[in-house]
C-alpha cells in the first residue's frame, strides 16, 4: 500500500526515528537527520553494527515472547518500519497477535497507519510516550489490548530519549496482568568515554528528543516489579545470541511481571 507522507514535516530538526533510519540504511531521512546521525558515528564508528544488533534483539526478543504464550504487544517508539516488523516475527508462532505500534514522529506514523488497512489486530497510535495515560485510553489500544492478559511491553531503543521513564514504566506496569513482559534495550555510558558520551549527547541536543544515557543501575531500575529473564541485564549483541559487543553500548534485558508488583 502506498504511504502517504503528511505535508506538514519539520525537515530541520532532527528525528532520531529518522536517524535510526538512516543508520540501517533506509531512504526515510532528511539532511538534518543525517547530520545528525553523522556526528554519532563520528563519536561511535560502530554504531552502524549497534544499531544492526539491536533489531536483531527485537526479533529475538518478540519470537522467545511467542514462544511463551503473548500474543498481544504494545511496542513504544517503534521507529520506521524494518522488516521484520514486531506482527511478522510474533505471527510466525502466534498467528492472531495483535499489535500496537506507537510513536510521535509523522512519519512513522505514516508508514505504521498503512498496515491498519488490511490487518484490523495491528493498529498504530500517534503519540508521545511520555504521557503514557494517554496512550492507555486511545480506542486502539482500548479495541485490540486485553490488559487483564499477559501482554508483551517493547520499548526498544527508545527509553534513552526519555528523562521520565521510570514514571512512563511505572504507569503502565500498573495496568499489565501478572505473568506480562517488559523488553527494552537503552544507551548507557558503560564503555563510553567522557568525550565519546558527550559527542553523543551533544549531537542529539537540537533533535525532536535528547539523549538521556542512564548506568546500569538506572536501567535496572526500570525493570522494579519484574523479574529479569536470563541472561540479565546485558549487551544488546549477547542477549540469548553470541553475537560481537560493539564499544558503543546498549544494555538489553527481558522481565517478567511478578504477581504481586511494586508500586515503584
Amino acid at each position: 500500500m502506498e504511504v502517504r507522507i503528511p505535508d506538514v514535516i519539520d525537515v530541520h530538526t532532527p528525528s532520531p526515528a529518522r536517524m535510526y533510519d538512516y543508520w540501517l540504511g533506509g531512504k526515510d531521512n532528511f539532511a538534518a537527520d543525517r547530520e545528525a546521525a553523522e556526528k554519532v558515528i563520528a563519536a561511535h564508528p560502530e554504531q552502524r553494527k549497534l544499531v544492526r544488533a539491536n533489531r536483531d534483539f527485537l526479533v529475538r526478543v518478540v519470537r522467545h515472547l511467542a514462544e511463551q504464550g503473548i500474543e498481544q504487544f504494545l511496542d513504544l517508539g517503534t521507529g520506521i518500519p524494518t522488516s521484520p516488523n514486531v506482527h511478522e516475527v510474533a505471527r510466525e508462532i502466534r498467528p492472531a497477535a495483535r499489535v500496537v505500534y506507537v510513536d510521535n514522529d509523522p512519519i512513522v506514523f505514516a508508514h505504521n497507519q498503512a498496515f491498519r488497512a488490511t490487518d484490523d489486530r495491528i493498529a498504530t497510535v500517534q503519540a508521545d510516550i511520555r504521557r503514557p495515560r494517554e496512550i492507555l485510553g486511545d480506542p486502539a489500544v482500548e479495541r485490540l489490548l486485553d490488559f487483564d492478559r499477559p501482554i508483551g511491553l517493547l520499548a526498544i531503543a527508545v527509553l534513552h530519549f526519555v528523562p521520565e521513564a521510570e514514571e512512563v514504566i511505572g504507569t503502565l506496569r500498573e495496568t499489565m496482568a501478572p505473568g506480562s513482559f517488559l523488553a527494552l534495550s537503552t544507551g548507557t555510558y558503560e564503555g563510553l568515554t567522557l568525550e565519546q558520551r558527550e559527542r553523543i549527547e551533544n549531537a542529539y541536543a537540537k533533535s525532536s528528543a535528547p539523549a538521556v544515557i542512564r548506568s546500569r543501575v538506572e536501567i535496572e531500575r526500570l525493570f522494579t516489579g519484574f523479574d529479569l529473564v536470563e541472561p540479565g541485564l546485558v549487551h544488546v549483541a549477547r542477549w540469548r545470541s553470541d553475537g560481537p559487543e560493539t564499544k558503543g553500548r546498549l544494555l538489553a534485558g527481558l522481565g517478567r511481571l511478578r504477581t504481586s508488583s511494586p508500586a515503584g
